[in-house]
């Protein structure tokens, strides 16, 4: 089986040697599942265990352990492959809805002026020979703007194309590159995604990271502003909404002598990277919805542009009902037409939806993080109550880094060299001790 990709990225972030509490604190997982793909990962990657005298375990990994797992396993090489793939097809995917915008555009006007050109002609040849000269002046310079359209059209072009300098230059200062105006109309459709798309993770990689700044040892109070809901009336006086963060960390409760409950958490008081208190949000804060991420110009151009292809589709449609011309290209727009149409309606209607639902939608995240805040502003100005609590866990707390100095056993030697190591160290430690009894 293919080691998890999520532990093999917490490995490489941790700088390579870690215990399992690192890497659930890291990617937010359950210690036991973490446990089960650390040793896995140790298996197929050619790890190795380090064994301290407490009996605590860090794992310690090659630099170069994806590439031994890319030569065991062809699904990871596929993995790869596809992910390469995915991110061309997709970026094609986004530029095709602004593609077919402009083609749309392309085509109605066009067909709008080869029936309007033929409606002319049709009225000219009715009213004889001598309207046929007027008539002729008066269809060229009626439809003399279309060449000036193509000009505006052609222009968007040339904009995507100057979007590389901007793209580099963005790469040279750091920033975010801006995106093409064909990306953008993808955008204005659809919007970028969600923006909470890892919020389990965050949620989780934050309560580890909260718990461990505290030494592995919390009231409930300083998880709940991590969490979406604390339940009512008994299950909230009870803390029930602490069982899952027991389950996921191996957690257990402690009971003070006044019936206060703390939680203990064991395994994430073990590291093997040496680091400062990292830094967490005093609550879990949700990202609000945007409706795009291109900048207001490119919405602009892609709204005007919708707005044009709809109007021109209507136009079309009520030429198209008196239509002289049968067969050849307005025989082919006749049998797209239901297809324009319903492209161009659906330009405009979908936006319009999406911007609604967001409005909603972030309504109801505000009113979260507003509820989490609270929350978190119970820890500035606690009461005795919570005082009491936040002392008797202090009595808990505690961190224990491994170095590799204090390690009972590793497989990175064989078991009689290690012997005889340990056994000069006891030998040592038994001399330590007979000269420090001689003294008194």
């Amino acid at each position: 089986m293919a080691p998890n990709p999520t532990i093999m990225q917490a490995v490489e972030q941790l700088g390579y040697r870690v215990t399992v509490g690192d890497v659930a604190a890291k990617a937010g997982l359950d210690i036991n599942f973490a446990q089960r793909e650390l040793l896995t990962l140790a298996s197929e990657a050619g790890g190795n265990l380090q064994v301290a005298e407490s009996g605590d375990i860090a794992y310690l990994f090659p630099k170069n352990f994806r590439d031994i797992l890319r030569n065991k396993f062809l699904r990871l090489q596929l993995q790869e492959w596809w992910q390469k793939i995915w991110r061309i097809l997709f970026y094609l995917i986004r530029i095709s809805f602004g593609i077919v915008l402009v083609a749309s555009i392309l085509l109605i006007f066009v067909a709008i002026t080869i029936l309007i050109s033929s409606l002319l002609s049709s009225s000219d040849s009715n009213n004889g020979g001598g309207g046929d000269g007027g008539g002729g002046g008066d269809s060229g310079g009626g439809f003399s703007f279309f060449p000036y359209f193509w000009n505006d059209l052609s222009g968007i072009f040339y904009w995507n194309h100057d979007q590389r300098y901007h793209q580099q230059r963005s790469r040279l200062t750091g920033q975010k590159p801006q995106m093409s105006f064909l990306e953008a109309v993808f955008s204005f459709l659809f919007g970028d995604g969600n923006p909470n798309y890892n919020l389990q993770e965050r949620k989780w990689s934050d309560i580890a990271s909260a718990i461990r700044n505290n030494r592995g040892a919390v009231v409930a109070e300083q998880i709940a502003p991590y969490l979406d809901n604390l339940g009512q009336g008994y299950a909230r006086e009870y803390e029930e909404y602490m069982l899952p963060a027991l389950a996921r960390f191996d957690g257990r409760p402690e009971v003070s002598p006044e019936g206060q409950i703390i939680y203990h958490f064991p395994q994430l008081q073990t590291t093997a990277v040496q680091k400062n208190p990292q830094p967490v949000a005093a609550y879990l804060r949700e990202m609000l919805w945007r409706f795009s991420n291109a900048s207001s110009g490119k919405i602009m151009l892609a709204a005007g542009l919708g707005a044009v292809n709809l109007v021109g589709a209507l136009v079309l449609g009520n030429l198209l009902t008196n239509n002289l011309i049968a067969g050849g290209f307005i025989g082919f727009v006749s049998a797209v037409y239901p297809m324009i149409l319903i492209y161009g309606v659906g330009f405009l209607t979908i936006p319009l939806i999406r911007y609604f639902w967001i409005q909603w939608k972030n309504s109801r995240i505000e009113a979260r993080n507003q509820e989490r805040q609270q929350r978190a502003m119970l820890l500035n100005e606690p009461d005795s109550t919570l005082l009491k609590k936040l002392t008797y866990a202090r009595e808990f707390a505690a961190e224990n880094f491994l170095t590799g100095e204090d390690l009972a056993y590793t497989t990175e030697t064989e078991l009689t060299q290690q012997e005889l190591e340990q056994s000069a160290k006891i030998d040592a430690e038994w001399q330590r001790r007979i000269d420090s009894s001689d003294k008194l």
